[in-house]
């Protein structure tokens, strides 16, 4: 996978300063005040193995970073009609609390499709920006990919934990229940960023064969 870089903010007690956010799909990085970070979820960012942290500098809960706030926008590719355009969306995430607040905007055409202000994770947030979309248009995310999808267990994580099946598409595409996609999980590819995008994207099914543990996207109660 190419990296990509998105620009975005920084803020907690100190002050705020301009960020840029890298990924490949999978590893988070960013550097803040000279110090760099990487995780594979946006709330587990820890500081690079054998990187110096000031002290009193960033505000750091289990070694992860807390206590700040992250705003960012990114380009997403979404299907209008089939075909694919390039809309923004904007992320705002807040790790002042012990649980997360995350909040999308998607702009397209002038256009703003928002999910709820206090989000608990990303597949909830883009569920709820792809139930208001309107008729035709859908998004073009790992997390609405025919090839995605969790563990079977009640806990998904803020982000990262969503699994590829892309080096075994036949079989997860006859997945329909927790029990075959436990089945298949040691042929997963890796695991991937809700709102990271390849090339090797296909739409998830409505119902059926290859909707997998957690079923079509969006989930009434994703």
């Amino acid at each position: 996978m190419t990296d990509e870089s998105w620009a975005g903010w920084y803020r907690d007690r100190h002050g705020s300063e301009a960020v840029i956010l890298t990924t490949d799909g999978q590893q988070l990085r960013i550097r803040v005040r000279g110090t760099d970070f990487e995780g594979e979820s946006f709330d587990a960012l820890a500081p690079v193995a054998g990187v110096p942290v000031p002290e009193g500098q960033f505000g750091l809960v289990d070694g992860v970073l807390d206590d700040c706030v992250l705003e960012w926008d990114l380009p997403l590719p979404v299907l209008v009609s089939g075909t694919v355009r390039q809309a923004t969306l904007s992320c705002l995430l807040s790790l002042r609390r012990a649980d997360p607040d995350l909040y999308l905007a998607l702009h397209l055409d002038g256009a703003v499709y928002e999910s709820n202000r206090a989000e608990g994770d990303f597949a909830a947030a883009l569920a709820t920006v792809q139930r208001i979309l309107p008729p035709g248009i859908h998004l073009q995310t790992c997390i609405a990919c025919a090839f995605s999808d969790y563990f079977p267990a009640p806990v998904r994580g803020l982000s990262g934990g969503l699994a590829c099946f892309r080096g075994a598409k036949d079989a997860y595409r006859d997945a329909a229940g927790g029990d075959d996609v436990a089945g298949l999980w040691d042929r997963r590819t890796g695991f991937v960023q809700e709102i990271w995008s390849c090339r090797e994207f296909e739409p998830r099914p409505a119902h059926g064969a290859g909707t997998g543990h957690r079923g079509a996207f969006p989930l009434e109660l994703a």
